[in-house]
C-alpha cells in the first residue's frame, strides 16, 4: 500500500512546515485554507499521517487539532538541519516513476529511464542529470542523506592520519563538510563532473569553507590526482563489476603508499538474506543504474583485484556501512 506517497504528498504540500511555523496545533480546515487544498482531501491526508505517526491529533470541543510529531519536526520540515525533505521529493518525483516499470526492469535487466522519462538509459547519470533542475534535486537529496548518515560512516574508522582526501563523486559536498568537521586537520577535494561542481559551488559549499576544494572531471575518463585517501560513497553500487574494477585500479595507481580508499555502501548479508532495506536499494539500482548492492566479501574482492590490502569492514547499524582498503 502506498504509505510513502502519503508522506511525500504531505511534504510537497507543506503540511509539516506549516505546523512547525505556526507553533500551535491547527484544524484541518485551517491547514487546508493555508495550503490551498480542499477541506475533504486535507482531512483524509492528515488522518492518514496520524495513522503513520507523522502527526498527532487532539480532539477538542472545537474539533480535531493536528500537530507534528518529533520525527516530523526533525526529518520532514525543510528548515531542520536533518531534513529529509529533498530526498523525499526526489523519490516521489523521480525514483517512483522508474519503479512503475519494475517488471520491465526485471525482464530486461536494465534501468527504466527511457520508459519513465523518454531519455536514453545507456548513460545513467546523463539520464539522472537530464536537466539542471533534476540534477539540483538529486544533489540536494544526497546531501539530506549525509546530514544523518555521514558522521557514522566517517567515524567507523579513525581517518585522522589521512590529511589529503579526495571525495570521488562528492556531489553537493555534505559528506566532505562532515569530514572536515570530524577531522579538522584534513582537506577534502570534491571530484565530480564540471556541471556538478559548478552547482556545488553556487548552492551548497560556501567559499569560506577553505578546507574543501574542487576538481572537475570524469573519473572514468580523466586522470585522478594523487592523495592519501579516496572516498567512494555510494559510487560502486551504480556500476557493474568491470566498471568498478576499472575505477578502483585507477584509484590504486593514484593513491600514495600507505594511503587507502574508503567505500561507503549499504552492505548485504553474505547470504543475501537482508537487510531488507539493502535488498530494496538493490532493486532501485536495477531500475535506475547499471549496478547493484553487494556484500562485504564482494567489495573486498573488488579491492583486492585492484591491489588494495589490509581490508577492514565496519557495519554501522545504520543505512550505510564502511569498507577501508589500504595500499
Amino acid at each position: 500500500f502506498p504509505y510513502p506517497q502519503v508522506m511525500f504528498t504531505a511534504c510537497e504540500l507543506g503540511v509539516f512546515d506549516l505546523l512547525l511555523e505556526s507553533g500551535k496545533s491547527l484544524s484541518s480546515d485551517a491547514i487546508a485554507a493555508c495550503l490551498g487544498a480542499s477541506t475533504m482531501g486535507m482531512k483524509r491526508l492528515l488522518d492518514a499521517c496520524v495513522g503513520l505517526k507523522l502527526l498527532a491529533v487532539e480532539v477538542t470541543q472545537e474539533g480535531a487539532l493536528y500537530r507534528n510529531t518529533e520525527i516530523s519536526n526533525i526529518y520532514l520540515t525543510k528548515s531542520s538541519p536533518k531534513s529529509q525533505y529533498h530526498i523525499m521529493m526526489y523519490y516521489s518525483n523521480t525514483v517512483y516513476l522508474c519503479w512503475q516499470y519494475l517488471a520491465d526492469a526485471v525482464r530486461e535487466g536494465r534501468n527504466q529511464y527511457e520508459r519513465a522519462f523518454g531519455v536514453s538509459s545507456k548513460d545513467p547519470f546523463g539520464a539522472m542529470y537530464r536537466s539542471d533542475e533534476e540534477m539540483l534535486k538529486f544533489m540536494a537529496g544526497q546531501n539530506s542523506v549525509w546530514s544523518i548518515c555521514g558522521r557514522d560512516v566517517l567515524a567507523a574508522f579513525d581517518l585522522s592520519p589521512f590529511t589529503q582526501i579526495y571525495d570521488l563523486g562528492g556531489g553537493g559536498g555534505a559528506l566532505a563538510q562532515e569530514c572536515v568537521s570530524l577531522y579538522p586537520n584534513s582537506t577534502v577535494t570534491i571530484y565530480d563532473l564540471p556541471k556538478v561542481v559548478q552547482v556545488a559551488k553556487e548552492q551548497f559549499v560556501s567559499p569560506e569553507e577553505r578546507q574543501i576544494t574542487f576538481h572537475e572531471g570524469d573519473f572514468f575518463n580523466d586522470s585522478i590526482p594523487e592523495a592519501e585517501l579516496y572516498i567512494l560513497s555510494k559510487v560502486l553500487h551504480d556500476w557493474d563489476d568491470d566498471k568498478c574494477k576499472q575505477l578502483l585500479a585507477k584509484v590504486y595507481k593514484a593513491c600514495k603508499p600507505g594511503g587507502g580508499v574508503l567505500l561507503v555502501e549499504s552492505l548485504l548479508n553474505e547470504d543475501k538474506s537482508g537487510p531488507v532495506e539493502t535488498q530494496l536499494y538493490s532493486i532501485n539500482m536495477l531500475v535506475q543504474t547499471e549496478g547493484k548492492e553487494q556484500g562485504a566479501a564482494e567489495y573486498s574482492k573488488l579491492l583486492e583485484a585492484a591491489g588494495f590490502g589490509v581490508i577492514q569492514v565496519k557495519r554501522t547499524g545504520k543505512l550505510y556501512d564502511a569498507v577501508l582498503g589500504r595500499k
